[in-house]
């Protein structure tokens, strides 16, 4: 079981910021940026690549939520919302989930 489960079931304490049926969005608790949310899917899939075609709907939720929450943090001018998939692009919880940062100039990444 992974932190992100024992986080959506209660066993974890996490900052909660935003939550549905379907997602629940939590404060990063070491933030790369002044605003870093954690947007994660309730149901458990590993990662990007392994959504399913009747998951998709999953990405379109995070999008909207993550929307709102850019506007409600006044960052919706500049963010940025990202996702690694697989140990080598840096995930580390193998629980697909999605990073949105901003409140401060972000870097370029290449």
């Amino acid at each position: 079981m992974t932190i992100f489960e024992q986080i959506i079931q209660g066993k974890v304490p996490a900052d909660r910021v935003f939550e549905d049926d379907k997602i629940i969005v939590i404060k990063d608790i070491h933030p790369q940026a002044p605003v870093h949310l954690l947007l994660i899917p309730k149901k458990p899939v590993k990662n990007l690549q392994a959504l399913e075609p009747e998951d998709i709907s999953i990405v379109e939720a995070i999008v909207r939520i993550a929307q709102r929450l850019a506007k409600e943090f006044g960052i919706e001018k500049g963010y940025r919302l990202v996702t690694n998939n697989g140990k080598s692009a840096g995930q580390t919880v193998f629980h697909l989930h999605f990073h949105l940062l901003g409140g401060a100039p972000l870097g370029c990444l290449a």
